[in-house]
């Protein structure tokens, strides 16, 4: 014969948590832990009482095992009855600033090591709660005695696709590029050093690879060059026009069916569009004629948009590209911008409201 005990109602569950904390409240703390441990962190007031002593001490010749790794949770893995928020798809998640030193090969046959800024994120389903960060960084350790290219950069991202069980990924890699540069007339040497980021994106199964460069010059407002002019001829009047140090942030997606498109290459092609590129080593000669290729090559930000594009547009190894242009004027207190796209990968109806700001070359 079963005998079955019905369940406690809360109203009994009350009535029995009410008797006993009465009694707890007046018995020793010994007692209390000899009914339970637990019974003293349902009293208002003693909810330390009778904690078990726990160890200060480091354990230095602690090892953890395959059995106790099994017993530790992991909430970032846990079910999705754990996400908090609305339940929707994250198109990246990831870490960001991961530095570490990667080799990367030079057009010249060199290999340069280069401290690296790393961004790697994947998509995230809706019905998982989170992803293992540290499986990211992992999977750039394996790969971080290589040189890096774009192909090593893919090798990375499948792998950690593969661990994180995700479908899109992008990877980027930040670095500050040296070049060797010769001044303009006294012969002098010096290292330019460009801020470069690689990147390849992987969604729905497409895969685009994107170089970006910063090339800082120098440029001649030619509607100040015209003035200043003028004032010489009529007037007799020393002026000068306004100058100013100006970035552009050139982005190209990479064509993969072509030859390799070299850092260099993509700093000589902003060179020819807008040849006057600030300087490393000077003499007064070299003074003099940067002087008068600022002269030869006044620039609005609109021509500097369009003379990047011209180059651009007549490099087969380039498909889509964007160009941000800013000047950052000696004239005004602002700032002349332009912003140039071709193809649908760089073309976004918004911009980040502090896109501007990062482009202030800082040395």
């Amino acid at each position: 014969m079963n005998v079955h005990t019905p369940e406690p109602t809360r109203e009994e569950a009350e009535a029995a948590l009410a008797l006993l904390r009465q009694w707890a409240g007046k018995v020793s703390p010994i007692e209390v832990a000899d009914l339970d441990p637990l019974v003293s962190r349902l009293i208002p007031g003693q909810e330390l009482a009778n904690y078990p002593a726990l160890a200060r001490a480091y354990p230095e010749e602690f090892a953890v095992d395959e059995a106790y790794k099994a017993t530790m949770p992991d909430l970032q893995n846990g079910p999705s009855s754990l996400i908090r928020g609305a339940k929707q798809h994250i198109q990246h998640v990831g870490i960001s600033n991961f530095r570490l030193p990667i080799q990367v090969h030079t057009r010249d046959g060199d290999d340069l090591t280069l401290e690296t800024s790393v961004t790697g994120t994947v998509s995230l389903e809706a019905e998982k709660k989170g992803i293992n960060m540290s499986r990211i960084m992992r999977s750039f350790y394996r790969h971080a005695e290589q040189t890096f290219s774009f192909e090593v950069i893919e090798q990375t991202l499948d792998a950690y696709k593969t661990d994180l069980e995700s479908f899109d990924a992008r990877i980027q890699m930040r670095f500050s590029f040296p070049m060797k540069v010769q001044s303009l007339r006294s012969g002098l040497e010096g290292y330019q050093y460009y801020d470069i980021a690689l990147e390849v994106v992987d969604t729905q199964g497409t895969r685009k690879k994107i170089l970006h460069l910063d090339y800082v010059y120098s440029s001649t407002c030619p509607c100040s060059l015209e003035l200043s002019e003028h004032a010489r001829q009529y007037r007799g009047q020393l002026a000068t026009p306004h100058s100013q140090r100006s970035v552009a942030r050139v982005s190209v997606e990479v064509d993969s069916t072509q030859t390799c498109l070299w850092f260099e290459d993509l700093i000589e092609l902003c060179r020819a569009a807008v040849p006057t590129e600030t300087q490393v080593m000077v003499k007064r000669e070299d003074e003099q004629a940067f002087a008068e290729l600022n002269a030869a090559n006044p620039i609005f930000v609109e021509d500097a948009a369009r003379s990047f594009c011209e180059q651009l547009q007549a490099d087969p190894r380039i498909k889509d590209f964007r160009v941000i242009a800013s000047h950052q004027e000696s004239l005004h207190s602002h700032d002349a911008v332009s912003v140039m796209t071709e193809g649908p990968t760089f073309a976004a109806d918004s911009l980040d409201p502090k896109l501007f700001n990062t482009l202030f070359h800082v040395g």
